[in-house]
C-alpha cells in the first residue's frame, strides 16, 4: 500500500486532556524514558539513557532555537491583534538572512483578529527603546505577509523578537508563556534561531547526560531543522493523500555529512523527529544528485511524496551522502541550506538512522505516522504502555527510545 492510501483513523488513540503535560518537570532528565527494542519494553528515566545506547553510537541533535514568535499589538481603538511569525518572506534565501535584517523585514504570519485589521492600518508596539510597526503586505489564503519595521537601526529582527515577542507554546497547553518557559522550552544546545516550536526530544538532555555519553564513547553531532507551526496540525482528511505536509528549513554542515558517512554501519540515533527527517532527507538529496535530478536548493528540495517515487532509484547510503558532499565541495559551500517536505509514513524504509529518541505525539498526526513507520503496529503497544504507566504526553511530557524494527 502506498502511504497516500493510509486511513488516518488507524493512527489515533484516546488522549485525555489531563495526560497532556502543561509544564516541564523541575529537572530535565527526570522525565520518564520508555525503551522499545526487539518487541520488548523497558522503563527508566532520561538520566540513565546512556546505559541503553551502544558504545560507538552517533547521536544527532537538532540545534534550532525557538524564536519569540508571538507579537501582541494594541489597536488605537483598544482591540488586541496577535501576530504569529511563521517563516521569512520569499525574498530571503534562508531564515538566518531574514533574522539578521535591520530596520525592516517581511514575514509570513498568522493573525488573530485579522478581520479588525484593515489594509493600510499601521499597528505599533512601543518598547522601552524602540517602536515596532506592522503593516499588511499581502493577504494569502493561508495567512499574511506582514512587513515589520522598527526605529532602532542597531537591532536585528532576531533581537527585536527577543525584546518584543513571547515564546509560542503549543496550542494544546492552553496557557500563556511564563518566565520559566523562556529557558525550559529551549534545549540546552539551542543555537540557530528560527523555530516556532521546540524540538521536544532534546528538552530532556542535560550536561550530565552529555558527559555520560562522552564517557561511553558515544559521539554527538548537530543539524538544524527549523520547526514550523505545521508540526501541530493533525491530519484532517480521511486519507493521508489529501494532507499537505509543511515544508521546513534545514541546515547541515559539511562536517556533519562527513561524520554520517564515517558512521554508516554503526548505530546512528536521531534525537527527535526533526533530526530524523533531516538525516533521511540528506540521503534522498544524494539520490537525486546521482540520478541527474539536481534539486532546486533555493526552494523545496524534497517534496512530500518524492521519496516514494524515488524508491526504485535507491543507492547505498555511502554513495548518496558522498554525492551530496562532493556537490557541496564543487559549489564551494561549507553547509547545505534548503527545505524539506518529506513525509515519513508506514511503507517508508529507513536509509540511515537506526533509532529515534522522541516524545509521545498527538493522535492523527504525521509524527505518529512516522513512529508507526519506525516500529510498525507496535506503536499501539508502546502508547498503551505509556498510558497505563502514567507517562506524560506531548511537548513537556516524557519520551521514548525506539529502535527500527
Amino acid at each position: 500500500m502506498h502511504p497516500r492510501e493510509l486511513k488516518i483513523e488507524d493512527y489515533t488513540y484516546d488522549l485525555p486532556p489531563d495526560r497532556i503535560a502543561q509544564k516541564p518537570l523541575t529537572t530535565r532528565d527526570a522525565s520518564k524514558l520508555l525503551v522499545f527494542r526487539n518487541e520488548k519494553i523497558e522503563q527508566s528515566v532520561y538520566g540513565n539513557i546512556a546505559a541503553y545506547l551502544p558504545a560507538g553510537s552517533l547521536m544527532v541533535f537538532n540545534q534550532t532555537k525557538v524564536i519569540h514568535a508571538r507579537l501582541l499589538f494594541q489597536k488605537q481603538t483598544g482591540g488586541g491583534i496577535e501576530v504569529f511569525c511563521l517563516e521569512p518572506g520569499d525574498v530571503y534565501p534562508d531564515i538566518t538572512t531574514s533574522m539578521s535584517q535591520k530596520r525592516t523585514v517581511d514575514w509570513k504570519c498568522m493573525v488573530g483578529g485579522a478581520s479588525k485589521w484593515k489594509d493600510g492600518i499601521v499597528l505599533q508596539k512601543q518598547l522601552e527603546n524602540f517602536t515596532l510597526s506592522a503593516t499588511i503586505r499581502e493577504r494569502q489564503k493561508d495567512g499574511f505577509t506582514i512587513r515589520f519595521s522598527w526605529n532602532d537601526a542597531s537591532l536585528s529582527f532576531a533581537e527585536v523578537l527577543q525584546l518584543a515577542g513571547a515564546i509560542p507554546l503549543p496550542p494544546y497547553m492552553n496557557r500563556s508563556a511564563m518566565e520559566d518557559d523562556k529557558d525550559r522550552y529551549q534545549t540546552i544546545f539551542a543555537k540557530e534561531e528560527g523555530s516556532v516550536a521546540a524540538p521536544t526530544a532534546g528538552l530532556h538532555f542535560t550536561e550530565a547526560i552529555l558527559h555520560d555519553l562522552r564517557t561511553k564513547q558515544i559521539t554527538t553531532t548537530y543539524v538544524t531543522l527549523h520547526v514550523g507551526a505545521g508540526t501541530f496540525q493533525p491530519v484532517k482528511s480521511a486519507t493521508v493523500a489529501d494532507h499537505e505536509m509543511h515544508a521546513e528549513w534545514m541546515d547541515v554542515d559539511l562536517e556533519t555529512i562527513e561524520q554520517l558517512i564515517k558512521q554508516l554501519g554503526k548505530p546512528i540515533i536521531a534525537v527527535g523527529t526533526t533530526s530524523l527527517r533531516t538525516i533521511e532527507s540528506l540521503y534522498w538529496l544524494g539520490v537525486k544528485l546521482l540520478n541527474g535530478m539536481l534539486p532546486d536548493f533555493k526552494h523545496i528540495a524534497l517534496t512530500q511524496w518524492e521519496v516514494y517515487e524515488l524508491e526504485e532509484k535507491t543507492v547505498d547510503p555511502v554513495h548518496a551522502l558522498q554525492a551530496l558532499k562532493d556537490w557541496l565541495l564543487q559549489q564551494h559551500q561549507s553547509k547545505l541550506i534548503t527545505k524539506t517536505q518529506i513525509l515519513i509514513a508506514p511503507g517508508y524504509r529507513f536509509k540511515i538512522i537506526d533509532a529515534l529518541i522522541t516524545n509521545f505525539h498527538q493522535p492523527r498526526s504525521t509524527l505518529l505516522l512516522l513512529v508507526s513507520a519506525l516500529i510498525g503496529d507496535e506503536w499501539k503497544k508502546v502508547y498503551d504502555y505509556a498510558m497505563r504507566h502514567d507517562f506524560r504526553f506531548l511537548s513537556y511530557g516524557d519520551g521514548s527510545l525506539l529502535w527500527v524494527k
